[in-house]
This record gives C-alpha cells, structure tokens and sequence, in this order.
C-alpha cells in the first residue's frame, strides 16, 4: 500500500492506457532507484503485456528534467518522472510528473503559519517545494478551521495560495501545461495574465493577486528545505519579506539573509562578466522547452558585443572539467532554473545565468533588481539590437576604463583562423598598460590565440632539426627546499 501511495501505480497505469503509450520510460532519481524494480513489477500487473517499461538513471544532466535524450535511445513515446522536479516543459515528449511525497506536520505547519502571519501585517502567499503538494490540502483545512480564532476577526489575516498548476506536461514552446483534474483526466490550461489580476508561474507553482496589489506586498510563506527551488523565489521575489517553514526540524525560519546574500554574490559574477573576452556556452540541458532558442540568442549576444563564443555539451559541468578551457574568462550555463544556478566559487572562471549574461554583454542595460530565472520570461525580455558603444568602459574588478574589442577586430580574428597558427600567433595582441594611461586591451580575441600567447606550447613537431636538443636538468631535492637553494643559502 505505501508503495502504491508513494509512486501512484494505479494513477501511471492509467495515463499510460489512456494515452495508448506500448514503450514507456520511467525515469528515476539515483535516492529512488532501489525501489524502481518494485515500482516496474507493480505496473506489470495493472497494465498490458504489450507496453514495454524502461528504467532510466544516472542521468546526463540534472535529474529534475525530463530525460529526453535516454528515452529516445529506447524509442519510448512517454515518460514516467519520479522524484524533485522543476517542471520545465519538454520539448519532443509528453510526461507525467509523480512528485515525492515528504513527511510533514500539517498541524505545526498550521499554526506557525497562523502564529507568524497576523505579526507582518501584510496578505500572505503561501508556496511549498512540490514534495509538500500532497500534504496542501490538509493544510488548508486546518488553517480555516482555526483562522476565526485569532483575535475573534477572519478580516486581519489574508492569505492566498499557490497551486501545482500541472503534473503532465505535454511538448511545447508556450506556456501550456495539462492539468490533472483526475486519473486518466486531462484538460489543456493555458496561463496567461488575467485582466482581474496578474498571473505568476515559478517553479511548477502559479496563483494570481488581485487587481491593485503587487508581489511586493505581500509576505511569502515558504513550506520546504532551503533547496534550489527555494533560492529561486528568493532571487525572483527579492524585494519581498520571506519566512521558511522547515518541515524537517519543525520549526519556523525568518531569517533568510544568508539566501538574499546570493543577490549580492550574482551581481558580482555580474560585473566580472563585463571585462570577460572569450565566453563558453555551457548546454545544461536538452529537454527543457526553449533550450535551442537560448543557445542561440546567447550567441548574438555576444557576438553583438564583439565578443568570442564557443559551445560545449559536458552534462553536469564540475570545477575539473571546465577547467580543461582555460581560454573561457566566463561560462553561461543554458540549464534549468533550479539547476542554472551554480556556486562557482571553486572554479577557474564564473558561471553565470543567461539573465545575467544580458544584464554584463548588453552594454545598454542596467540591472533594477529585477531577477529571472525561466526561459520563456527571458526569450520575451529579447535585447534590443543596438550600436555598441565604442566608448571605454568603466571596471569595477580592474579600477580603471577598459577598452572592449570591436566587432571589426574580431571579423579580422575569424578570417585569420583559417590560417594556421603560426599565423594567428603573429598577430596576437600587445597589451596596453603605460603609467601615463589606464585603459587596456585584453590580451586575446580566441582560443587560438590564448594558446599561442602561453609560455608553454609543448613539443614543437615541425623541428626538422636531426640534432638531439639541450638536456635540461630540473631541480631535485625537496619542494620545502631544493638542493641548489640551499646551496645559494649557504653561500649569503
């Protein structure tokens, strides 16, 4: 029976009859793997012979998409998402989306709500971590049930919450999702901005605020971990009062400042993007809707700022792996909102969220505090495209006007990478750092040429000298003091 409540067979069962799927995958966090063949032989026997399972783990990117890419090896027409999720919309194949379900205390949860919302005065929205969803019901009964109690007045304490606007997620570029009024029942719901009130959609959540209030008003009552989905509200909704309620420990969390810190910490990454040459296009994901589109406007981008981009598709990039590129002074990870956020503070160079790469290569841009996170919010928010200034800007990180590469130079870099690199060597670039001025140049406009301008270029193959080379004897002793150190310290 626990099996059957947790992963929802006879719900699965039924969305796969109904949608006539005979090659299904179902796609498992590496926490929940060990009850996946329990789960398989679970649907065997509500569904039909015919339909194929397949079990797919250790996914290539963040486990929180959809597994595109593994579910079409096998040729499956759906699949079957267990665990954290951050619903983002597919791309090339309908899924259902079976959230976890974590244990919690509705009646604590209650009334620390209750015991906390009356002290801001402010309306209330309430939003959990979807692994809370299963639990919002009784929430919410018990909250009315015990609301008249404060102060004898259900007038002092408005609150509003947010829904799971969907659990089945069919392909799609818009903002359309399948909301699961029943099992084996689906209605298509669009989101648009009602005229009674704004619409808002963040993390898989929606609710809309009456006419006549704003975001800002409001205090957010956050039920869940400090997770990434958390950090997300708290960058999108940064201006708003945020208390968190661990359903974990029991207790009530309002000081958040530690998370808000993060805002200060991406407007750094932001500023050292600015003086960055050469930028890597880290490909995150290739099942979330809009991914293609992002890659590509990231590429204007940055070429409309005269800069040098390259592309690399690495899955879940770590501080080894990106620092085999060491010619990239910055990396804008395309991936999800819950996982386009990484704490780079180990590796060899910043990466940044696609927002934040318009916000340090869009010269005409100026950041309100505004933060966005979801695709389809930043491939509306489009740059506008304008004549760079060509005049020297000022940097933070540097202290000085620094001189940004125009696009002509980099025009006259792509001709010379036909060349070889004996050629493209020639031309590198000369840094300009006189006393008497304090604008510079960076020193390279490609890879080709960071590597060209390294003091190490390994062993040099067009050599037709016949004659072996100088033997070059390197040091020996200890790192703490080698033999011909001491020897210079004897001598003094």
């Amino acid at each position: 029976m626990e099996l059957d409540r947790n992963y929802e067979i006879a719900r699965v069962a039924e969305f796969v009859r109904s949608g006539g799927f005979t090659r299904v995958a179902l796609q498992f966090p590496d926490e929940l793997l060990k009850d996946s063949m329990k789960v398989v032989k679970a649907l065997c026997q509500e569904l039909d012979s015919s339909v194929k399972l397949y079990v797919m783990a250790d996914t290539t990117y963040g486990s929180c998409c959809v597994d595109e890419v593994g579910a079409a090896h096998v040729g499956a027409e759906c699949v079957i998402h267990y665990g954290h999720t951050c619903l983002s919309s597919t791309s090339t194949i309908p899924a259902l989306f079976i959230f976890d379900k974590a244990l919690i205390s509705p009646s604590n949860c209650a009334r620390s709500l209750l015991d906390h919302g009356p002290k801001s005065g402010k309306p209330i929205l309430v939003l959990s971590g979807l692994e809370y969803a299963h639990a919002m019901p009784e929430i919410k009964k018990m909250v009315a049930s015990d609301v008249s109690s404060i102060s004898g007045s259900t007038s002092i304490l408005e609150l509003l919450y947010a829904d799971v606007c969907c659990s089945v997620v069919a392909p799609s570029e818009t903002c359309t999702f399948a909301n699961q009024i029943g099992a084996g029942s689906e209605v298509e719901r669009e989101c648009p901005a009602d005229e009674s009130g704004q619409s808002y959609n963040i993390g898989g959540l929606s609710w809309k605020i009456p006419q006549g209030q704003k975001m800002d008003d409001y205090l957010l009552f956050w039920i869940g971990s400090d997770s990434p989905a958390f950090a997300n509200v708290v960058l999108t909704f940064n201006n708003c009062e945020i208390v968190r309620y661990d359903a974990t420990e029991g207790g009530l969390v309002t000081d958040v400042s530690q998370s808000k810190k993060i805002l200060r910490r991406r407007y750094y990454l932001v500023e050292k993007a600015k003086d960055a040459n050469m930028i890597g296009i880290l490909v995150g994901t290739l099942g979330a809707a809009g991914y293609l589109h992002m890659i590509h406007q990231m590429r204007d981008l940055i070429t409309q700022a005269g800069k040098k981009s390259y592309t690399f598709v690495m899955g879940r990039p770590n501080p080894a792996k990106l620092a085999n590129f060491p010619e990239c002074d910055v990396f804008i990870n395309i991936s999800c909102a819950q996982t386009a956020l990484l704490d780079s503070k180990e590796f060899l160079a910043p990466v940044i969220t696609p927002f934040e790469a318009i916000l340090a290569f869009d010269r005409g841009s100026q950041w309100t505090g505004a933060y966005v996170m979801e695709f389809r919010d930043l491939i509306a928010s489009t740059p506008v495209e304008r004549e760079q200034s060509k005049e020297a800007r000022f940097s933070f990180i540097q202290g000085g006007y620094v001189e940004d590469l125009d696009q002509q130079d980099d025009d006259e870099v792509e001709k010379d990478e036909i060349l070889s690199l004996v050629n493209v060597t020639e031309k590198a670039l000369q840094v300009r750092d006189e006393e008497s001025r304090s604008v510079m140049k960076n020193t390279a406009k490609s890879g080709a040429e960071f590597f060209a301008s390294r003091s190490y270029h390994g062993l040099d193959i067009n050599n037709t000298d016949s004659l072996p080379g100088k033997f070059l004897a390197g040091r020996s002793g200890k790192a703490s003091g080698y033999k011909d150190e001491k020897a210079e310290i004897s001598q003094s």
